[in-house]
């Protein structure tokens, strides 16, 4: 599946399930292995892995490939290896004390989310009020 559509099926899933402060980054520059990170927040265990089996369900849907997801035991941090990009959903005190932008987040990707998706301003996303699904089909 080609990157910007996988990525736009990614957000719409975390968007779906009301994820908090998603954040998207281009890591090619840092490893060869995937070429997104996606951090989002999650409320609780049960929000966790709720955004995990939507983000697992989506991209298959979609035609793309799930190759593993960990975590989902706990639920304090969830990740979902898509090949191309990595998902990380985390609780707040786990994402903070992490602090996994600081290690991934050199180059963040403009992409349109819903405001509700942000608790803050961050650099380089464009906010749009329309719902998830009016601007998502024109990257499908």
């Amino acid at each position: 599946m080609e990157l910007r559509k996988l990525q736009r099926v990614v957000i719409d899933a975390l968007e779906d399930i009301k994820a908090q402060d998603i954040a998207i980054f281009d890591t090619t520059h840092l490893t060869g292995v995937f070429d997104r990170v996606v951090i989002a927040s999650a409320s609780s265990n049960r929000q966790t892995r709720a955004l995990a089996n939507n983000v697992r369900e989506k991209t298959k849907e979609a035609g793309g490939e799930v190759f593993s997801t960990e975590g989902e035991d706990t639920g304090e941090w969830v990740l979902v290896d898509l090949g191309d990009v990595v998902v990380h959903l985390m609780q707040p005190a786990i994402r903070e004390y992490y602090n996994l932008e600081e290690i991934w987040g050199g180059k963040p990707v403009r992409v349109k989310l819903n405001p509700h998706s942000l608790s803050k301003p961050m650099p380089g996303v464009d906010y749009f009020p329309q719902q998830a699904e009016a601007y998502s089909s024109q990257y499908n």
